[in-house]
């Protein structure tokens, strides 16, 4: 048995074993807890201050680090800043440079543009003006064809004829008789009848004419040919010593437009022309018909006086050889004439597109002059091109 002793009350009790094991147990329990609860307080304690400490200390050393990281913020700022306005300054200098330059390139341009415009300019009148010139030389031959070639405009064919007669009638032929030939008793008439006589009222030669015409829209054409006979037989019923068929059909062919055509071997004293032949072929015919007349009179002369006639007949077969001869050279020059003058036509109108051509080629070269960009003249020169996009506000 124990005896165990309040601590409140100083009061005495016993207890078994069994009873002061579970109390000292309690006891040591308490004590146990007590001492715990003691050891884990000056642990917190320890440990707060130790955080405390710790924390004190980080302060410490994170302000000392602040103020050596402030200050090399301060020293990597002032770096970046002389950086900045170095660059700066540089990229000034380089776009001032980059800008003067493209100053001097822009107004080189202009002045190239303004330069190449106004040699266009002069180069476009001149070739203009030698169009024109050649466009009017061109209009002039072909007029000059058309009037040597085909009727005046408006007129007819025969019309055409009398008036052209009638313009050197005066001069030319004083004592000549050309009229319509309104007879039709022998039941056809051709169209106009020339005769043409001398001081003593002596004929000197008469021509039957038939004038024929045809419009391009014929349906059915028709050929000198198909005139001939009539004519012929026209010529011989008002007594005419030539007949000669002016005409203007088979526009094609090169025999009639070679000039005079001698068709005498269809039809005596017959000869097919074109219009601008008409006062050329009386021309000729009444020259030769009065040289001829000289020699009939001549040759009256001789044999009433009955002189031999055999050198007059020779004179008379040189002079139509001659006649003949002077008559197939003036066909021919005339003819020469003419391809001449379309020689002339064709060389002109060469000329013209040959300047026409270089017309478009200037408005080309213009075209890509035009296309020229400081894009495209700095294209493969990456610095420069980097240079004009900073410059860019």
């Amino acid at each position: 048995m124990h005896d165990i002793r309040c601590p409140h009350c100083d009061k005495a009790f016993k207890v078994d074993e069994t009873g002061y094991a579970d109390i000292v147990k309690q006891v040591r329990d308490h004590e146990f807890d007590s001492q715990l609860e003691e050891r884990l307080r000056l642990a917190e304690r320890e440990k707060q201050d130790a955080i405390e400490l710790v924390k004190s200390q980080t302060l410490r050393q994170a302000q000392t680090d602040s103020a050596a990281k402030d200050a090399q913020v301060q020293a990597l700022q002032a770096e970046i800043a002389a950086a900045a306005l170095e660059q700066q300054l540089a990229v000034s200098q380089a776009v001032n440079a980059v800008e003067k330059k493209y100053d001097a390139v822009s107004n080189q341009l202009q002045s190239a543009a303004l330069e190449k415009k106004l040699s266009e300019q002069a180069l476009k009148d001149k070739y203009e003006t030698q169009i024109k010139d050649r466009d009017d030389a061109i209009d002039r031959l072909k007029d000059l064809k058309a009037r040597l070639s085909t009727k005046m405009l408006g007129e007819t064919l025969e019309q055409h004829c009398e008036t052209a007669f009638n313009q050197i009638r005066a001069t030319a032929f004083p004592k000549a008789y050309f009229e319509k030939d309104n007879d039709a008793q022998s039941g056809s008439k051709g169209d106009f009848i020339f005769r043409d006589f001398d001081d003593n009222k002596t004929e000197i030669v008469s021509i039957m004419f038939e004038m024929k015409n045809e419009a391009d829209t014929t349906a059915t054409k028709k050929r000198n040919e198909d005139f001939l006979k009539e004519l012929d037989k026209d010529r011989t019923a008002k007594a005419c010593e030539y007949a000669i068929l002016i005409s203007l059909l088979e526009t094609d062919s090169e025999l009639y437009n070679g000039g005079i055509v001698d068709v005498s071997h269809r039809y005596p004293k017959m000869y097919v022309v074109r219009p601008q032949f008409f006062i050329p072929i009386i021309t000729l015919l009444r020259n030769a018909s009065l040289n001829a007349l000289t020699y009939k009179s001549e040759l009256a002369l001789v044999r009433a006086q009955t002189v031999d006639v055999t050198n007059f007949e020779n004179d008379l077969e040189s002079f139509k050889s001659a006649f003949a001869k002077n008559y197939d050279l003036a066909s021919r020059k005339f003819q020469t004439a003419i391809d001449e003058i379309d020689k002339s036509i064709d060389h002109l109108q060469k000329t013209k597109d040959a300047l026409l051509g270089t017309d478009r080629n200037l408005r080309l070269a213009n075209n890509k002059a035009q296309e020229v960009t400081i894009k495209k003249l700095t294209r493969n020169n990456a610095t420069m091109s980097e240079k004009f996009k900073d410059s860019k506000p």
